[in-house]
């Protein structure tokens, strides 16, 4: 089969198709016959090593899978050869992609393989953070830093569909309409004068009760200091640049969380509560 490989992560031109070996499915696990797959920010990190965790050499990127179940090993009931499933796993820019068994979930009708494809990494993220994390409550308000990205669009969607208001924040004006479009009630430029000023006007002077970030930018602090009492602040990356530092006692003063959003440890940890959360997605999607 055709997978995309590299012997070196210096370079996204080190990558090529190469002929592989065509992976069999083990007791526990499902062959995929990959239709799509998801290509966000972090596959980006990981295909050039700089992400926290370097692959091994030979690397194939790639870890949103959406297809047709081609084989099952033993022990796997709860899917069969041409159903239409999305997962998550390793090795995904292939035709052909092995995922453990728990991991894969069948596709509703409803949801095209590319749809099904752009749900687990990105959503399940967004509702670890705004669900189990930050707990979110039906009429809360939702900041959301990085709303035109993948976990930014997200998270917009996922807020939403708990019941609360959202006010996306994006440098460009293109990118303030593309997150109103995806249900941001509001949106709030990133420039930095008078910012603080600008969202306490839009929350009626009360602040944010939740922020969804992954930017962790020149903003982290501001945002932080404009939390409402009791207000979480989600940490889910650093595109930003530099890792900011807060004032510990920020937390006292507020009330308030900061939270850290971890989504492979939680696909680790509580794959359960993680494939409960893409079950409620694929629902809610469809």
């Amino acid at each position: 089969m055709k997978a995309a490989v590299a012997d070196t992560l210096e370079s996204l031109e080190s990558y090529r198709l190469k002929d592989v070996d065509m992976p069999v499915a083990g007791p526990g696990q499902v062959l995929i016959e990959v239709a799509a797959c998801g290509v966000g920010y972090v596959d980006s990190l990981v295909a050039l090593g700089r992400y926290q965790v370097k692959p091994p050499l030979p690397h194939t990127p790639g870890q949103e899978v959406a297809g047709t179940v081609e084989a099952v090993g033993e022990g796997v009931t709860h899917v069969a050869p041409g159903d239409r499933v999305m997962t998550m796993t390793a090795k995904g820019f292939a035709e052909y992609a092995v995922a453990a068994a728990p991991m894969v979930v069948k596709l509703p009708a409803a949801l095209s393989f590319a749809e099904g494809a752009s749900l687990p990494l990105n959503y399940i993220t967004a509702m670890h953070a705004l669900k189990d994390r930050g707990a979110v409550a039906e009429g809360e308000t939702v900041l959301v830093f990085g709303a035109a990205g993948g976990v930014g669009s997200a998270g917009i969607q996922v807020a939403k569909a708990l019941g609360a208001r959202v006010i996306a924040a994006a440098s460009t004006e293109e990118k303030r309409a593309f997150a109103l479009a995806h249900g941001a009630d509001l949106a709030i430029d990133t420039s930095p004068e008078g910012w603080r000023d600008r969202l306490k006007a839009l929350t009626e002077g009360k602040g944010p009760n939740v922020i969804l970030d992954p930017v962790c930018g020149p903003l982290f602090e501001p945002a932080f200091r404009s939390l409402a009492w009791r207000g979480r602040h989600l940490v889910v990356g650093f595109v930003g640049g530099p890792i900011p530092a807060l004032p510990s006692n920020l937390t006292l003063m507020k009330g308030a969380a900061l939270m850290g959003v971890d989504v492979r440890q939680y696909l680790q940890y509580e794959t359960k509560r993680a494939i409960g959360d893409l079950h409620q997605l694929a629902t809610w999607a469809s």
